[in-house]
C-alpha cells in the first residue's frame, strides 16, 4: 500500500500528518499554461462563498464557463457580480443555478436541466453542510448524512450520462467530490448495522458534530470505491479531492458561540486560505487524467483513503453501502443509469 501511494494510510491518517500538510505543504497552482479549459463546462455546487467560489474563480482563469449551483439564488447572483468584474466574460461565461441539496426533487431537476447544455465537461459537487445541532432530513435521514453523502451521490450518479454524452474533447469529462481529513477520524460505530443506512435515521446517543461530518465524508469515499468499479474511467472519471481545512468555508456556520469562538481561533491558527484549498480541487478537475479515478486527492496528489477503505470490513462495508444507496435511489433510477455505463 506505501509503495502505490507513498505513504501508509495510517500516516496519512494520524493528526500529526494533518498538521504537517497544513502547515508545510503548498498545492501548486494551475495555471492555463497547464491547462485550457476554454470551450469547457463546468459545475460548482455550493459556489456563492468559501471554496467553492473560489473553486469557480479558478476555473474561470483557465478558461471555463461556470455554472454557480446554490441554495440562495439571490447570494449566487452576487457571488456571479465578484467574479465578472474585471473580466471580459462570453454571454454564458457564468450562470446562476438553484440547487436544494436538502431536497431530491431539485436535485433530479437541477439534473434535467443539466442535459440541456451544449456541453458539460466537470461538476464539483462541494455544497456540504457540518450541522452543530441533530436534525433530520424530510426523507427521515440525519442531515449531515442526507446533504454530504445521499444527495450528493445522487447528483453524481444523475449526471454521470450527461457529461459521457456532452464532454467535449477526446478526455473524459470529471466528477469531483469534495471531500476532508476527518474522514480518516470517524469512529463510524454504525458500521456494524444492517441495514447500515437506516442507522443515520436514528438519534446520536450524544450529539458529536465532528463524528458525524467525518463518518459522512467516509461514506462518499466508500460509495466511490465501489462506483468506479461499475463506471469506466473513459467514460467519466470519478474522483474525491481533500482541500484541507481551509478557513473561510461556509463550514460550521450554524454553530452556536460556545463552538464557533474555538472553530474560528482553530480555523486562524490553522486553517488554510480558500484559493489553496481550492488548488487541489482544480488539479483533480483538470489535470489529473484516468489515473485517478476511484482515488482520493490530496495536496494535488493521488494520496491513500483512511485505512478501514483497504480492510476486509471496509470492503464488506462499501458492498452493502452501494447496495443500500442505489436502492434508497431507485426512485431516480439510479442503478440503472449505472448499469447503463457499466456496459
Amino acid at each position: 500500500m506505501s509503495e502505490q501511494f507513498g505513504i501508509r494510510p495510517e500516516t496519512r491518517a494520524s493528526t500529526l500528518h494533518f498538521l504537517y500538510r497544513q502547515f508545510f505543504v503548498t498545492p501548486p497552482p494551475v495555471l492555463k499554461r497547464d491547462v485550457d479549459l476554454s470551450g469547457k463546462t463546468a459545475i460548482v455546487t455550493g459556489s456563492n462563498g468559501g471554496l467553492g467560489f473560489e473553486t469557480a474563480r479558478q476555473l474561470l482563469d483557465l478558461g471555463a464557463d461556470v455554472i454557480l449551483a446554490v441554495r440562495d439564488e439571490a447570494k449566487g447572483h452576487d457571488a456571479r457580480k465578484q467574479l465578472s468584474h474585471g473580466r471580459q466574460l462570453p454571454k454564458g461565461g457564468i450562470n446562476v443555478w438553484k440547487l436544494d441539496l436538502s431536497s431530491y426533487e431539485s436535485i433530479m431537476s437541477f439534473a434535467e436541466r443539466a442535459q440541456e447544455l451544449p456541453s458539460l465537461d466537470i461538476a464539483i459537487l462541494n455544497a456540504g453542510l457540518f450541522n452543530a445541532r441533530e436534525s433530520f432530513s424530510s426523507a427521515g435521514y440525519e442531515e449531515d448524512i442526507q446533504i454530504n453523502y445521499l444527495s450528493n451521490v445522487l447528483l453524481a450518479v444523475l449526471l454521470l450520462p450527461v457529461i459521457k454524452e456532452k464532454k467535449v474533447g477526446k478526455t473524459p469529462g470529471r466528477i469531483v467530490m469534495v471531500s476532508s481529513d476527518v474522514s480518516a477520524w470517524a469512529k463510524f460505530e454504525e458500521r456494524q448495522s444492517e441495514p447500515l443506512l437506516g442507522a443515520f435515521k436514528q438519534k446520536m446517543e450524544h450529539w458529536d458534530m465532528a463524528e458525524r461530518y467525518g463518518t459522512s465524508k467516509l461514506l462518499g469515499q466508500l460509495f466511490l470505491t465501489e462506483l468506479a468499479q461499475k463506471v469506466s474511467a473513459s467514460k467519466v472519471t470519478v474522483v474525491c479531492a481533500n482541500p484541507g481545512f481551509c478557513r473561510g468555508s461556509s463550514l460550521g456556520r450554524q454553530a452556536d458561540g460556545l463552538i464557533r469562538i474555538p472553530l474560528a481561533l482553530f480555523s486562524r491558527l490553522v486553517g488554510r486560505t480558500c484559493s489553496l484549498g481550492a488548488r487541489t480541487i482544480v488539479h483533480a478537475a483538470a489535470i489529473l487524467g484516468e489515473e485517478a479515478h476511484g482515488h482520493y486527492i490530496e495536496d494535488a496528489k493521488i494520496q491513500p483513503m483512511p485505512p478501514l477503505v483497504y480492510q476486509p470490513e471496509g470492503r464488506r462495508i462499501a458492498e452493502l453501502l452501494y447496495e443500500e444507496t442505489l436502492d434508497e435511489m431507485s426512485f431516480a433510477g439510479a442503478r440503472g443509469i449505472i448499469e447503463l455505463l457499466h456496459e
